[in-house]
């Protein structure tokens, strides 16, 4: 059942495969904890460029994006991390809420004195955490580039709506706190982990992502949102909806939530220029992994976007 749990996380919410990191791993004391970081082109960086900043999925290291780095190393400036508890960084139980991840986060830029502007990259959950860090520091972002992100803006009503609609017993809000829970109390997980999973079930409950229904509205910068939809049913996702007894129409189900996740984010960046939303049929969760190269591709083109808006100012 615990295997089942985890393979849930994978498609469902978050986890992406950590790619080991190389020597070129550096670390650095924030808060008395170490954290891990790697960076690249920063010694051909100008003054005022923009600067890839990329955060992560719930449980995964920097390390997962790996995949990326052969087409991306020579075009610009980047910087990945673990945060605390997750891959080499020290766990840090000071680290309570999602604020607080985007707080260190920020300190760690600011340690390494890598300037703004940042050009901030999230894959799952972390597509909200750079939507927060947008929010709390306006001025310090150029752009965003969402890959397959959380729907962090899901309203009660909508969850419902599709419980009804498909037949469903279980709603993604509901999916979301029961596999926290599981993963919190699976002693074979990580402590890091499972100190990622307490904070993020305090963070959804009972309201689900309760501190971003406040967030500042998104400045004209340029924003990328890369989503998959229609994706394959996989078995162990059948095995787990009939172990847990979740009662879910899987197909329906995920069309439905698909739907509404592609009509959030493209109100999110309706007023942005130089934006675009890019739906992927059939893709994985993991598109970074799954096709690094188009991933990269619109990436780069971000990065242009980003560059030519920050000379403008």
């Amino acid at each position: 059942m615990k295997s089942i749990i985890i393979s849930v996380f994978i498609t469902f919410f978050s986890i992406t495969l950590v790619f080991s990191q190389t020597s070129e791993r550096k670390f650095v004391s924030i808060n008395n904890k170490q954290m891990a970081y790697k960076t690249f082109g920063l010694d051909e960086r100008k003054a005022n460029e923009p600067i890839v900043v990329f955060e992560s999925g719930l449980g995964s290291g920097g390390g997962g994006y790996g995949s990326l780095f052969p087409f991306i190393q020579k075009s610009f400036a980047g910087i990945v991390y673990d945060r605390n508890g997750i891959g080499e960084s020290e766990i840090d139980t000071s680290i309570k809420t999602d604020e607080d991840v985007i707080k260190r986060l920020h300190d760690l830029l600011a340690a390494l004195k890598i300037s703004p502007p940042y050009l901030l990259v999230g894959h799952s959950i972390g597509g909200p955490f750079i939507r927060f860090y947008a929010s709390m520091y306006p001025n310090e972002i150029c752009g965003l580039f969402f890959i397959d992100p959380t729907d962090f803006m899901l309203t009660k009503d909508e969850d419902n709506k599709v419980k009804i609609n498909t037949s469903s017993s279980t709603g993604y809000r509901g999916l979301f706190v029961i596999n926290l829970k599981n993963i919190i109390n699976d002693t074979s997980a990580s402590d890091g982990f499972r100190n990622e999973a307490k904070r993020e079930l305090n963070e959804s409950s009972p309201e689900f992502f309760k501190k971003y229904k406040s967030l500042q509205p998104l400045k004209d910068i340029p924003v990328t949102v890369m989503i998959s939809y229609n994706k394959h049913i996989e078995h162990y996702e059948t095995e787990m909806n009939e172990n847990l007894k979740l009662g879910i129409n899987l197909i329906p189900w995920w069309k439905e939530l698909d739907q509404l996740r592609i009509n959030h984010y493209a109100e999110m960046i309706k007023n942005n220029s130089n934006s675009r939303l890019i739906l992927l049929p059939r893709y994985s969760h993991g598109i970074h992994q799954q096709d690094p190269k188009i991933v990269a591709e619109a990436l780069i083109d971000a990065y242009g976007n980003c560059l030519t808006s920050s000379k403008n100012k």
